[in-house]
């Protein structure tokens, strides 16, 4: 056990060296980045959504974190186990732990995302209640969210690489279907039902809740997010466990 938690503390670390090797600010990157994305997406549409939405660069602020973490933490874990081809026919390793050391990594870029966010509630002067309290726990079924669809992804890749393109595609879609940069209202009602249903939507209208709305998400609400996580979850380590013999022959 001790053994897997080294490794796995090895791999975040390797992995945020690599990913900030060549920048100059480093870390301080995850903390610009959604800083300037929220700046031009603001300058965009801050005016058109201006009645709708209120505090706006905050609204999208906080769906672009829960975004971000999501697709960095998908993307980065389908291709962990060909970026590691050599360790895995070397060493004598459980393969769990190189899309899950990918998904952790994405979550501490997240946390670093999170100074930014910070700075800007207070500038907006967003005061916050108890239901700040829930946001980690809307994290924490998220991570488990995106582990299962990254075990998934993983074995997918290493069979067909093509998946990353496809999938680069479906994200795309998925984005426009989260609510993240314009108001749901605005959509005809049937539109917005559909959009409900999408998970990344749920997670995020959980976090704005929480942040910026003052509300504690609504029991049917933590019972979807809490379904979509674990079944996910559980699928992407039954896909996993079960295409691992096949993985050791096709790397």
């Amino acid at each position: 056990m001790k053994q897997t938690l080294f490794v796995i503390q090895e791999l975040v670390s390797r992995e945020m060296k690599r990913k900030y090797s060549r920048s100059k600010l480093g870390i301080l990157w995850s903390v610009l980045n959604p800083l300037l994305s929220m700046t031009v997406l603001s300058l965009v549409f801050s005016t058109m959504f201006r009645k709708s939405i209120e505090n706006y660069p905050v609204y999208y602020l906080t769906g672009f974190l829960i975004w971000s973490f999501f697709t960095t933490a998908t993307n980065t874990a389908m291709t962990s186990l060909a970026d590691n081809q050599a360790l895995l026919l070397q060493i004598r390793l459980p393969r769990e732990i190189f899309p899950f050391s990918r998904v952790c990594t994405a979550f501490m870029n997240f946390l670093y995302s999170l100074g930014a966010y910070v700075m800007i509630l207070a500038v907006f002067r967003i005061s916050l209640g108890i239901s700040v309290l829930f946001f980690p726990l809307v994290m924490v079924l998220l991570f488990f969210f995106s582990l299962g669809v990254g075990y998934i992804l993983s074995v997918l890749y290493v069979f067909f690489g093509d998946i990353r393109h496809l999938y680069s595609v479906f994200l795309t879609l998925l984005m426009y279907l989260s609510a993240l940069f314009y108001p749901l209202e605005l959509l005809p009602e049937g539109v917005q039902a559909f959009i409900r249903l999408n998970p990344i939507y749920q997670f995020i209208y959980a976090a704005r809740s929480c942040v910026m709305y003052r509300e504690i998400p609504s029991a049917c609400l933590w019972v979807k997010m809490s379904l979509w996580s674990f079944l996910f979850y559980l699928a992407g380590i039954y896909i996993f466990r079960k295409a691992k013999t096949k993985i050791t022959l096709k790397l």
